[in-house]
């Protein structure tokens, strides 16, 4: 897999992205904001972090840079994109997701590690767990409360977009939502960080799991 990891002005967690995603053998780039062209890549990654300081809503001055653009084009593509934390609140504000993720419903910092529910185990981000998985992955957030409108939530469900569910509801969110894809299946937001769960060393490499499966679907792609 040939992957890029976007790197905004106020990210955070892009090291921890490159890092994990090296420790899977992945030909992995930094780019940042001004990227225009990801044609070359398996693979998108927008990390964590406070995009352009968070100024205005989390995310609502990146969706803004050239590199956005790209992405999209990407996606439009078949190109899979993935967005954690703040990447996730970036793809919600570009509209390549939907919902918005709102201030935690106690608001707060919340760090800390949480279990996520596995509800679509055939997702190109989880066909190699089976349903009903429980990961326990780290979270850093205080804008995480994911909201719709009661249509797309029903939507949502119906297509099968919602991929993990917190255990318990820690920032609010609707139906305990902690990850969605859009209609197509290869743009993927969550809250949670995979990439801080995969190495033993740190005592939690439950997020590995994640990564299996995007080199799965990216090999399957390659393939068919």
């Amino acid at each position: 897999m040939k992957a890029a990891v976007i790197t905004f002005p106020g990210s955070n967690c892009d090291m921890d992205m490159y890092h994990a995603l090296e420790s899977f053998d992945v030909d992995v780039d930094l780019l940042d904001d001004q990227a225009s062209d990801l044609s070359a890549y398996d693979a998108i990654f927008i990390p964590g972090g406070f995009s352009y300081g968070d100024y205005l809503r989390s995310g609502a001055v990146a969706k803004f840079s050239p590199a956005m653009d790209a992405v999209k084009a990407a996606a439009a593509n078949g190109q899979l994109v993935v967005g954690i934390c703040n990447g996730f609140q970036i793809l919600t504000e570009a509209g390549l997701l939907p919902g918005q993720l709102l201030v935690n419903e106690q608001p707060g910092f919340i760090c800390d590690e949480v279990n996520l529910v596995l509800e679509n185990a055939e997702s190109n981000f989880t066909n190699t767990m089976g349903k009903g998985a429980v990961l326990k992955v780290p979270i850093a957030h205080g804008e995480g409360n994911y909201v719709t409108d009661e249509a797309t939530l029903k939507e949502l469900e119906d297509n099968q977009q919602v991929i993990f569910r917190y255990q318990e509801n820690v920032n609010g969110s609707m139906n305990k939502i902690a990850g969605v894809t859009n209609k197509a299946g290869n743009v993927y937001g969550m809250m949670p960080h995979p990439e801080r769960a995969v190495d033993a060393l740190t005592g939690n490499d439950s997020g590995r799991a994640f990564f299996e499966s995007l080199l799965h679907a990216v090999d399957q792609k390659a393939h068919a």
